[in-house]
């Protein structure tokens, strides 16, 4: 049996990689066999039954080209036995056969073998004939990676060959504002550094990468000109570009496109999904390819010969790794959280969490092969700081009497009305500040702060640009009011509501809204100063959206009215002003004004920095009013007006109604409504179109779950469409909206975990089936779950899914596999 399961599996694979066993309306007959047995259909159901059908005792496909020659040489062996036990066989026929590639396969694990590039890699689908041919045609020299001469006008000599040559160039007077006129970009000493150290780890026969670079020391422009040198010195015919978030999937690309377009194409894919094959550098969001497994149904794993991670501590991250190591090429991440920043925490509780950001970052260093925790190069926020090319922060500590005692050990305690009547008193904490009750003067005195000490703009002295980083996206309505509010008493005249600006994923255009804030035309220009670019919106209000990657380096406010308990996110947000940047106006006199961003302040009304034991000097302490709504001047505890009690909401009227035998409408036409609601809905449409689920996830649960006449909900849509799992929201939107075709059993899913599992944790094949079976079981059965956690073993003796045997046959997989299905899968769906 396990030799017939495994030649059926490999047969599927081979027709869904789309080689022919049979002439067809595709073309004609792409697979012989060894000794060129003729092929038909009761051969093929013959060889699935047994492998010992030739004199060798062992089975070679020949996948061909379109001349008929041969190219490929598969492999096959039973489940049981490892297909790297073929290896030396394999190589012999191939080279009798002068074919460069091979495929090794026992229908579970799959090795990619090209002969001129070194050992075989593991993939968990077979590539496509036009994606092999495509890099056939790639052949690496890691000679000609390593002295490729870098040097700081490598991105500019693709801008403008003949840039030395042009007279403002020679002109020393006008060479500035010449770089400055045609945006070339030239690279600093520590990018060339950076570059140089991957060419120096290259030669050493390694083709995993890390750069450790803090945020604003230009990772868009170093990976730019690893493009290039990949590009150019014939080492990657088409390079994939991975970020986690859609504007930086557009920022990237739009610099890519600035700095290398003379010499080489940049897309992004959802934009050019039948064309993407024409560029040579490829821009995406890892959630656009691993939703319904699109990386596997729409790629081939040779089509990229680079892969780049950008932040890849979250790019990679869960089984978003997955994503990353189907495709096989040279891998590099890019990441601005130093792995040093989680120092001993080693044995963190899971509640922590400082131990899942630990986690992840450990999981990254490992990925590209630096668990030692020393990357190929790392760049510091302390070296940017010192060399001059990055600003440390003001940081404005801020505490009011509320927050003070929110943060304390005792907590904040409140005497609240019970339900049985009388009070009771409940202790709150800062992380439950905005999110089981809020307080309109704590946020008032935020805001107040804020505006009283903010960093003025140099040339207008309004507001600085700033950043405010919220709790909840009501928190964030609430503020922005707020600020706006403020800002139409103390400028009358200057601002339209347009001061602060919520920008959330519920928000639409909030997506635009971040760019046009970074291009400083946010709500137009600022009326301040004539002719002066800067935007006219002072605020952005988020919660999440700004965090990672998001350039706008005249920032000059961040302000943290949230608690932060991940380091990354800290880092990240901070890293927001930590870019320098310079000033220029000029007057209507026709006098130029510049002046240089030297410093940025962080308003921190949580003590993030105290929690994350920040090393910067706090440089200034604001000192908040004392005015509390709290006590009194007697001292004594008064009712908190903000707190909202609800009171009983009391049954009002209830029937009963029999279904009938023809069963409930929901059973034959819910889903059908539900999903033209939402296909005609406009705001639903614009919101997929720029990929924002999130936003349509809350605009359904908002407007259009529970209302009358229909009373769509979850529940409702699940039984409608009778699958054998909990369908998801997103699931329900992807499938109205054309993303999937269909909605995947339980079983598929359980078969793209484990092909997911085992990308990341490459078992040797005898692990594949063991690993295989107990994944299954541990992620559908709760008392196989209940046996690991209690570590009642013995009951494994009993249990009709798992034996003891087969636990035992896990061996460090025993491990590997529970927290990998706590960390990355949702138990939910497939209840």
């Amino acid at each position: 049996m396990k030799e017939a399961s495994a030649r059926i599996k490999i047969n599927d694979l081979l027709k869904a990689s789309q080689w022919r066993f049979f002439d067809d309306e595709n073309g004609p007959a792409n697979i012989s066999l060894e000794d060129n047995i003729k092929i038909t259909q009761t051969l093929i159901d013959e060889l699935g039954n047994d492998f010992e059908k030739t004199k060798n005792n062992f089975i070679d496909f020949l996948l061909l080209d379109e001349h008929k020659f041969p190219f490929v040489v598969l492999e096959a062996k039973a489940e049981d036995i490892n297909p790297l036990d073929g290896k030396e066989q394999a190589r012999k026929y191939a080279e009798s056969q002068k074919v460069r590639f091979i495929i090794l396969s026992n229908g579970n694990i799959h090795y990619l073998w090209d002969l001129a590039r070194g050992n075989p890699i593991l993939i968990t689908s077979f590539p496509t004939y036009e994606s092999l041919k495509y890099f056939e045609s790639f052949k690496p020299s890691l000679d000609s990676l390593s002295k490729e001469v870098i040097e700081d006008d490598y991105i500019a000599l693709t801008q403008n060959p003949k840039y030395k040559t042009d007279p403002r160039w020679l002109n020393e007077k006008q060479r500035a504002k010449y770089i400055k006129d045609e945006n070339l970009k030239f690279l600093r000493p520590y990018q060339v550094k950076a570059i140089q150290a991957l060419q120096v780890s290259a030669k050493q026969g390694n083709d995993r990468y890390l750069f450790e670079m803090a945020t604003g020391t230009g990772k868009t422009l170093i990976a730019s000109g690893i493009i290039k040198l990949f590009l150019r010195t014939g080492n990657a015919k088409r390079i994939l570009f991975l970020v986690d978030r859609l504007e930086l999937e557009d920022q990237a690309w739009k610099n890519f496109t600035r700095f290398l377009k003379n010499d080489f194409t940049c897309v992004i894919y959802k934009e050019h999904k039948n064309d993407w094959k024409k560029a040579e550098v490829v821009v995406s969001t890892v959630q656009s390819l691993s939703f319904d497994n699109k990386y596997k149904n729409f790629f081939s794993p040779t089509d990229f010969n680079l892969i780049i991670s950008d932040e890849a501590h979250r790019s990679i991250g869960g089984n978003s790794r997955a994503v990353f190591e189907y495709f096989v090429g040279y891998k590099l991440g890019l990441t601005a959280t130093p792995k040093d920043y989680l120092k001993n925490l080693d044995k963190v509780s899971d509640k922590d969490p400082r131990s899942w950001e630990k986690r992840q970052l450990y999981d990254t260093y490992t990925t590209f092969g630096c668990e030692s925790g020393e990357p190929t190069y790392r760049y510091s926020l302390l070296d940017g700081v010192k060399e001059g090319y990055l600003i440390n922060p003001i940081v404005a500590d801020a505490r009011t009497d509320i927050t003070t005692e929110l943060l304390s050990e005792k907590g904040y305690s409140l005497l609240i009305e019970s339900e049985e009547g009388g009070n009771e008193e409940q202790t709150f904490f800062h992380k439950d500040f905005e999110r089981k009750f809020f307080s309109s003067k704590t946020n008032h005195i935020f805001c107040k702060t804020f505006l009283e000490n903010a960093i003025k703009d140099p040339i207008t002295q309004e507001i600085g640009k700033t950043i405010v980083f919220c709790v909840s996206q009501n928190h964030a309505s609430r503020i922005t009011q707020i600020l706006n509010e403020f800002a139409d008493q103390l400028w009358p005249g200057k601002y339209s509501s347009d001061f602060a600006v919520q920008v959330t994923s519920n928000i639409p255009d909030s997506q635009q809204f971040t760019i046009n804030f970074a291009n400083n035309n946010l709500n137009g220009h600022t009326s301040w100063a004539p002719t002066y670019l800067s935007s006219k919106t002072r605020v952005c209000v988020t919660v999440a959206m700004m965090t990672t990657g998001y350039d706008c380096e005249d920032i000059l406010n961040i302000c943290l009215m949230r608690p932060i308990f991940s380091p990354t996110d800290f880092i990240q947000i901070k890293g927001r002003g930590t870019r320098r940047h310079s000033f220029n106006y000029k007057d209507s006199d026709g006098d130029f004004i510049e002046s240089e961003k030297n410093v940025f302040k962080l308003f921190d009304f949580f003590a993030n920095c105290e929690y994350f034991e920040n090393k910067f000097n706090y440089d200034e302490i604001i000192k908040l009013p004392t005015e509390s709504n709290v006590t009194g001047g007697d001292g004594h505890k008064r009712k908190v007006e903000e707190i909202t009690i609800f009171s009983l909401d009391p049954l009002k009227s209830f029937s009963e109604t029999q279904v009938g035998l023809a069963g409930m409408k929901i059973d034959w036409k819910f889903f059908d409504k539900f999903e033209s609601k939402i296909k005609n809905d406009p705001v639903l449409k614009e919101k997929y179109n720029q990929g924002d689920i999130l936003g349509i996830e809350n605009y359904i649960n908002e407007t259009i779950f529970e209302r009358a006449d229909d009373y769509f909900n979850l529940d409702k849509l699940r039984k409608a469409v009778k699958a054998d799992r909990r369908i998801s929201l997103k699931e329900f939107i992807e499938k109205a909206f054309g993303g999937i075709s269909k909605f995947k059993s339980k079983d598929e899913l359980l078969e793209e975990e484990y092909d997911k599992f085992i990308a990341i944790y490459k078992p040797e094949s005898k692990y594949a089936l063991p690993i295989k079976n107990f994944l299954k079981a541990y992620i559908t059965d709760p008392e196989i779950r209940e046996i690991i956690e209690t570590k009642e073993y013995s009951r494994f003796a009993t249990n009709p899914k798992v034996s003891m045997n087969d636990f035992k046959d896990l061996d460090t997989f025993r491990g590997y596999i529970p927290e990998y299905v706590k960390d990355y899968v949702s138990l939910n769906t497939f209840m």
